[in-house]
């Protein structure tokens, strides 16, 4: 009591003695400075706006009836209200990553350590001409990444046997679950079930379940070794099995898949390992239509779940219904090979309704990670990788079944784990080896497994084996495992389940780049080719590319964070436990609700997690049967597939002069009040609108039983002055990778949390593996999705704070209108007679020069001349532009761009005046390359220096050129290429 009374007397004292700090003595890195970009000019700015201040500008903007003042804090959440320093933020996130325990990790089950080249970690994904990059919807500022994701494609392609493949999608059991997809589509509606086996990973049964939930498809999860598939063959739509499986057995599925009478009705699937794959049987030569898994160990850091490149590849007659994005080859106005992302035409944006999948999920900048560390490697050396984990394997097998263990299967049938039959000791196994300092798995209490990947080495072998000695008292010392003949312990794998054919990655990049000077140099060489953040604003609207902090980035590679398994007992993660449920109440205080999830690793994924919550509770209160889903034409381009994904019946709603029709949404209220499960709405819209009837609306949609969804793409225009929560939603989800400062990677990683109002808290997704919610359904392979990258938002609040946060949204929101006012009498601006003020985007109308051949993609390609990238085109209006430039961009950088935009004006009066003709102007032509201003011949009406350097900053600043010309997608699609082998 008297050291109590002591201290805060103390306390008391130096409070009084330091109660006046000088200014020179006060903390003053602060970020919130240098993330937004036009502070220092805002007075200027909204002179022009006509505006007295901002909090003018911001009342003008935001309707009184939704601005909240008591934003940023709810029911005792609440964000920071004191800003951090960059090296106070770095440090505390230091120390909570040294609170999680580095055990040694053999648990394995789909996730797997792994060491990632430096040359790579350093050079490449702590690189922010990689990390900033969004993705290559503008292909010919994106063919450095596009390269790069051609490289994956190709050697999952090699690796699987297949010769198709996508360009990653979100880890390894989301990537199963669109199998369910496939198979249910390709099918037809009297196949209803799908059969996956029980030694698949407990995660991707999990997901499969999830997805077929809704879709009406029965899952039937069984032994694939018993199971009569020729009495169930006319009821199944798809097959998925497993190898090496959850046992680490591998397996030859080439007669299950050759019994079908009728394959080609039957989706048959092979979830599987590169790195196993690199020395046994590719699945398609097992006769398998699709293989799926993760890229995860090569390369890539586990994270605590994440991020890393799930993959998908599949035969060529499945290639136009694959889910995510294919990256092809296609050929430029000048007949150079190029590349683009294929078959477009499956973009969710353009078939909505008829979507089989959402294009915005995919992890390209982890599968590039993998690519390269396969380039680091070459074949050789992956190859090298897998014997050695394969080798140490088949060690512990003879050793433990030596001294009188019951281990599974045979050496010669294991690739990387040993499963070990302990009937009844499970838990007190683990529990041991936890003492020790060591995490196996406990598969169930008479089972446990160990599995090794490329960071063991013997003597993590000699340890397992003198604890697994000790533990039935066989007296097996250090010298004795140390002096046996371990080589006579290694076989070949069995002929049955062994690779034959090495002829995989036979491609120049992956023989060639050897040395770290050539792996750096064509790194180096890859990343030119793009604009990423690094070169210039990148203005698309709904995206919010704002500032990425160095600061906000450097905890991510922290090897308490990022070498920490996502199934570690949890009194071992206690530093990840501090910051999710940090985290967690900051995004409760931000959107007003009472619970939240972290699991989703995409904004899709958390449309389609918000929707599985909405399905789930009204089944539990009798309503079941509700499954019309009311989608006005203004909310994000990802809902329509999301609300088909999720088995949804997807019903439009009519937009008038950029509002929302509420006429119309009452009117498909009533048509569907039966059967409406809920409204999805995009706030602000992609119209950039505040809608004033946002809380009539969502009155309209709960006075019909239905719930109300709110896409959180657009939360930087929230954050601060509203929220979901507080306009009456009941379950958003956040793009942190938008309004919360996670890079976009060249398109994905992401992170899409979802939060809930308590009613729908029992139904947020689970993990079974690691219990985090009362549901049974997955969304992700990991309980907190891609954990690793939670340090970059839970970073941008600790340094913005409370007045940071706000802040961020009000420079956003003045940016766009200065951009706005600047452009305004030059262009069209949709909707300028409706408001004053925009929200945080706005769309530009091309419409009006389409008579002279004009169109919106021809001024994206003339902006890559200026050194830009395009604004969002052709969304949610065809025939527009929809223009962001997110709070972290300058005045003077917004000048140079509306410069832009006023240069290409002026040249497109020059097509109209007849002074170009309609074929041949800067516009049609660009982008410009060097190829094309050093031809001998030149015989457009315009110079060369017109066509590279429109305006004198252009040269001044330092010229990005475009490295190849404008790109022939039609030919693309006609001569569909997504291998190297059509690209070298």
């Amino acid at each position: 009591m008297l050291s109590k009374i002591l201290n805060k007397s103390l306390q008391r004292t130096c409070s009084r003695q330091f109660s006046t700090i000088p200014d020179i003595l006060k903390q003053n890195n602060y970020l919130q400075k240098r993330h937004i970009g036009s502070e220092q000019t805002a007075e200027e700015m909204l002179k022009l706006l006509g505006c007295k201040n901002i909090d003018d500008l911001i009342h003008q903007t935001i309707p009184s009836h939704i601005y909240d003042n008591t934003a940023l804090e709810y029911n005792g959440s609440k964000i920071p209200d004191e800003p951090k320093t960059e090296q106070e933020t770095i440090q505390h996130l230091y120390e909570l990553s040294e609170k999680n325990k580095s055990y040694k990790n053999f648990i394995g089950n789909g996730f797997y350590g792994t060491h990632t080249p430096p040359v790579i970690l350093r050079n490449f994904f702590e690189n922010p001409g990689w990390y900033t990059a969004y993705t290559p919807y503008q292909a010919e500022i994106s063919q450095g990444r596009l390269e790069s994701l051609l490289n994956y494609q190709t050697l999952v392609m090699d690796l699987t046997g297949l010769p198709v493949a996508n360009a990653s999608l979100l880890d390894e059991s989301s990537a199963a679950a669109e199998v369910v997809n496939l198979a249910h589509g390709a099918s037809g509606s009297k196949r209803t079930k799908f059969f996956i086996s029980k030694d698949c990973f407990p995660s991707t049964i999990s997901l499969v379940q999830t997805r077929a939930r809704f879709l009406n498809v029965e899952v039937v999860v069984g032994d694939h070794k018993t199971y009569d598939f020729a009495a169930n063959e006319e009821q199944l739509c798809g097959v998925l099995l497993q190898t090496p499986d959850n046992e680490g057995i591998l397996h030859d599925f080439t007669q299950i898949f050759s019994s079908f009478k009728d394959p080609k009705k039957i989706i048959k699937a092979v979830a599987s390992d590169l790195l196993a794959l690199t020395i046994s049987k590719a699945p398609g030569e097992m006769g398998a239509d699709v293989v799926v898994g993760t890229s995860q160990r090569l390369g890539v850091p586990m994270g605590y779940g994440g991020p890393a490149a799930g993959f998908l590849a599949a035969k060529d007659d499945l290639k136009r219904k694959l889910p995510g994005r294919i990256i092809g080859v296609s050929k430029d106005a000048q007949g150079n090979p190029a590349l683009r992302m294929a078959l477009q035409t499956r973009e969710q944006h353009i078939k909505r309704e008829k979507a089989t999948s959402n294009i915005c999920t995919a992890q390209a900048l982890l599968a590039n990670m993998s690519a390269m560390y396969c380039i680091y490697h070459g074949p050789k050396g992956v190859r090298d990788i897998a014997k050695r984990v394969n080798g140490f394997a088949q060690v512990l097998h003879s050793l433990l079944k030596e001294i009188g263990y019951q281990v599974k299967g045979n050496g010669n049938q294991l690739f990387d784990t040993v499963a070990i039959s302990v009937p009844g000791k499970a838990s007190e196994i683990v529990a041991l080896f936890e003492k020790h300092e060591i995490n196996i798995r406990k598969q169930n209490e008479d089972l446990i497994s160990v599995s090794f990947d490329e960071t063991h080495n013997l003597e993590d072998v000699q340890r397992l084996v003198e604890i697994f000695s000790a533990y039935i008292k066989v007296n097996t010392s250090a010298k004795h495992i140390a002096d046996l003949h371990l080589e006579q312990r290694i076989a070949d794998l069995d002929g049955n389940v062994k690779r034959t054919k090495l002829d995989y990655m036979t491609q120049q990049v992956f023989n060639h780049y050897h040395s770290e000077t050539e792996m750096m140099r064509y790194m180096h060489r890859l990343q030119t080719k793009d604009i990423s953040l690094v070169h210039s604003m990148i203005p698309l609207g709904s995206c919010t590319m704002k500032l990425n902090a160095a600061s906000q980035l450097i905890p991510v590679s922290f090897r308490g964070f990022s070498k920490i398994h996502p199934f570690t007992p949890l009194n071992q993660v206690e530093g990840y436990t501090q910051m999710l449920n940090n985290l967690k109440e900051w995004l409760k205080a931000v959107t007003k609700f009472d619970d939240v999830s972290l699991q989703p690793n995409s904004g899709a994924t958390g449309e389609y997690a918000g929707l599985l919550v909405i399905r789930q509770y009204l089944e539990s209160i009798g309503q079941g049967h509700r499954n019309v889903c009311l989608i006005p034409t203004s909310a994000h381009g990802t809902n329509p597939a999301s609300a088909i994904v999720a088995g949804l019946n997807f019903q439009p709603v009519g937009v008038v002069n950029g509002f929302v029709d509420l006429k119309s949404l009452k009117e498909q209220a009533e048509k569907y009040k039966d059967n409406l499960a809920c409204l999805m709405i995009t706030y602000p819209s992609t119209s950039g609108i505040y809608e004033e009837t946002i809380k009539e609306m969502i009155d309209v949609i709960h006075h019909y039983g239905g719930q109300v969804y709110m896409d959180g793409a657009n939360m930087n225009a929230q954050s601060g002055f509203t929220s979901p929560g507080f306009l009456g939603a009941d379950v958003c989800h956040l793009n942190l990778h938008k309004t919360f400062a996670i890079p976009h990677g060249g398109g994905g990683p992401g992170m899409g949390p979802i939060g809930v109002k308590k009613h729908l808290a029992p139904f947020l997704p689970n993990n079974p593996n690691i219990n985090v919610s009362q549901s049974n359904t997955a969304i992700s392979s990991a309980p907190f999705g891609s954990a690793s990258i939670l340090p970059i938002s839970y970073s941008y609040f600790m340094q913005l704070a409370k007045e940071g946060v706000k802040k961020s949204t009000a420079f956003a929101i003045l940016n766009a209108n200065y951009l706005r006012k600047r452009v305004q009498g030059h262009y069209q601006i949709l909707y300028e007679n409706e408001i004053k003020y925009c929200a945080h985007e706005f769309i530009i109308d091309c419409r009006p020069f389409k008579e002279y051949d004009i169109k919106e993609v021809d001024i994206a390609k003339r902006l890559m001349d200026f050194g830009f990238h395009a604004p969002t085109i052709s969304f949610p209006v065809a025939g527009t532009m929809m223009v962001e430039p997110t709070e972290s961009e300058s005045k003077e950088e917004l000048d140079r761009f509306a410069e832009a935009l006023i240069k290409i004006r002026q040249e497109i009066q020059m097509v109209i005046d007849g002074k170009y003709s309609k074929t041949d102007n800067p516009i049609k032509n660009a982008p410009h390359t060097h190829s094309v201003l050093l031809k001998s011949e030149w015989n457009h009406p315009y110079t060369r220096e017109e066509a590279a350097y429109p305006l004198p900053w252009v040269k001044s600043q330092g010229k990005y050129w475009p490295p190849v010309s404008r790109i022939d997608d039609p030919y693309g699609d006609r001569n569909f290429i997504c291998s190297l082998n059509g690209f070298c």
